[in-house]
């Protein structure tokens, strides 16, 4: 078996590390969603569920909230729109400012989200975790070797509810 060597070279390769798992996960994730029936992008998720909790918001507010550039917000709102999720809007307080809101159809799949896609991916996510403690190089160790033993989609088997 060849040597992994980002995991051997410790700290020095840890966002290379970071960047793996996080791959993987969305890619776990991904495999959830479409059991699922959900044909959404998961790194589209987070942007429904800001937009849910906090209500319409600007391309440049939902950069923030979600972490990313607001050239990548843009990007990923422009593909919501196209898939009739989001809608966007002039305020009504500042006609220059466009609002992005969640349209009926992106309601309804937040709220089927909450109900059985988000719970499921969770639960995989606190299951692979839950064993975890000690330094962080050790954690991620532990993290990389439970995704080769079992994907997400295997994990936080969770009662399914019916697909949308």
């Amino acid at each position: 078996m060849v040597e992994d060597i980002v995991k051997s070279l410790g700290f020095l390769c840890l966002g290379s590390r970071f960047r793996r798992i996080g791959e993987r996960l969305q890619a776990d994730t991904q495999q959830i969603m479409g059991e699922l029936g959900v044909s959404l992008q998961s790194a589209q998720y987070p942007f429904l569920a800001a937009i849910d909790r906090a209500g319409p918001l600007t391309i440049g507010e939902l950069a923030q909230a979600v972490g990313i550039t607001q050239p990548g917000a843009t990007r990923t709102v422009s593909q919501l729109l196209e898939l009739g999720y989001v809608d966007m809007q002039a305020s009504a307080e500042d006609q220059r400012r466009r609002l992005v809101s969640l349209t009926t159809e992106g309601q309804e799949l937040v709220d089927y989200s909450k109900r059985s896609v988000w719970p499921r991916i969770e639960q995989a996510v606190i299951e692979l975790c839950g064993e975890s403690s000690g330094p962080i190089l050790e954690q991620l160790a532990a993290i990389e070797d439970r995704l080769g033993e079992a994907p997400l989609a295997r994990r936080g088997n969770l009662d399914k509810e019916q697909k949308p």
